[in-house]
């Protein structure tokens, strides 16, 4: 058999593969949608019902609880009244059919239903619609106050719409996070660790570290090496972002950031602007992604107009609602102190 004869079968046999591939995925989610509409149609029968008694709080309660000991014997454990209770919200939530959306699956409608705000749960429904996240990203980045994190440097308007897509971001804040959340890396708290270190398991994690991240990040390289007459230099991660179009920098410094460090990320950003940048690009972005920081000491470190070098603080481990919302008052105090409608850094 000559070689023009073995190319041509096995892309014959890659095709039937990728046909057959197809046909699974889509036999998945035919069955994930038919089951989410069995627990939308279970929940809308169950609010017709409880609005026929007359004291509805009490009623309702009797009828899921009589209504799960029925289901159980035939159709097994899954039809909890946890479950029914789900299916109730499901529908209050998402009333009309065609709102419902057929690439989620029901894992990923439950974590929605647990959110009271529209606004939020709107932001969390598109962002998953378009990045294609699974149940479990999707968990995380509600875990991890996506949402709330982006509020602390946008307003909600602007948040929204770059999360449904009515315009393309023009500010790096509008996806940069402040904080950023890096509890994937497994590092304790208290634990002494080098910078080396913290990049390498970024690296290992990048698919991780790409989510948190944000929209539109591709990973171009790492120590970069920059040689400017007989100095050598090194960045420690290079991304470029398609939505901003520009390259993105990001120096790691695993203590509190000085003006040394930020003048460092400064030449850094200089450089791609006037080396790698294209004419038709957008400035070069620089992130420090340090341990802490000291806000006034970045704002006079930089130009009052500077849009391109950011200080972002990461923090080893999943935030909680309080501590999100405590930061979210306190950005938001600072705001109208300053008098801004952003902020910058």
């Amino acid at each position: 058999m000559s070689k023009q004869e073995i190319a041509l079968r096995n892309e014959f046999i890659s095709d039937i593969r990728n046909i057959i591939a197809d046909a699974k995925n889509s036999a998945v989610r035919s069955v994930d949608f038919q089951r989410v509409m069995m627990y939308w149609k279970m929940g809308e029968r169950i609010l017709v019902e409880e609005q026929q008694g007359k004291e509805r709080a009490e009623y309702g309660g009797y009828l899921l609880q009589n209504l799960a000991e029925r289901l159980k014997p035939e159709f097994g454990t899954g039809f909890s009244v946890r479950i029914l209770e789900q299916c109730r919200q499901f529908y209050r939530m998402y009333p009309i059919a065609n709102a419902v959306r057929s690439q989620f699956n029901w894992y990923q409608y439950r974590l929605l239903i647990q959110i009271d705000d529209d606004n939020k749960r709107e932001y969390y429904e598109y962002e998953t619609l378009h990045n294609h996240w699974t149940g479990r990203e999707l968990e995380r980045q509600i875990n991890s106050g996506l949402y709330e994190r982006l509020l602390m440097s946008n307003d909600k308007k602007a948040v929204l719409e770059v999360a449904r897509r009515e315009r393309i971001p023009e500010h790096p804040s509008e996806i940069i996070k402040d904080p950023m959340v890096l509890e994937f890396l497994g590092l304790k708290r208290e634990a002494a660790y080098y910078e080396k270190d913290l990049e390498n398991l970024l690296i290992t994690n990048l698919q991780t570290f790409l989510l948190e991240l944000g929209n539109g990040f591709s990973f171009v390289a790492r120590q970069k090496r920059l040689l400017l007459e007989d100095d050598e230099f090194s960045i420690d991660l290079v991304f470029y972002n398609r939505l901003l179009r520009c390259f993105v920098l990001v120096e790691i410094k695993t203590r509190k950031i000085t003006h040394k460090d930020i003048g460092q990320l400064q030449m850094y950003v200089n450089y791609y602007d006037r080396k790698e940048k294209l004419p038709e690009e957008n400035p070069t972005i620089g992130i420090l992604l340090c341990a802490d920081k000291n806000n006034t000491l970045v704002k006079y470190s930089l130009p009052e107009d500077n849009k391109t070098v950011m200080a972002s603080k990461y923090q080893l481990y999943l935030p909680s609602e309080k501590q999100l919302l405590n930061e979210l008052k306190r950005e938001l105090e600072n705001l109208k102190i300053n008098g801004r409608n952003f902020k910058n850094i």
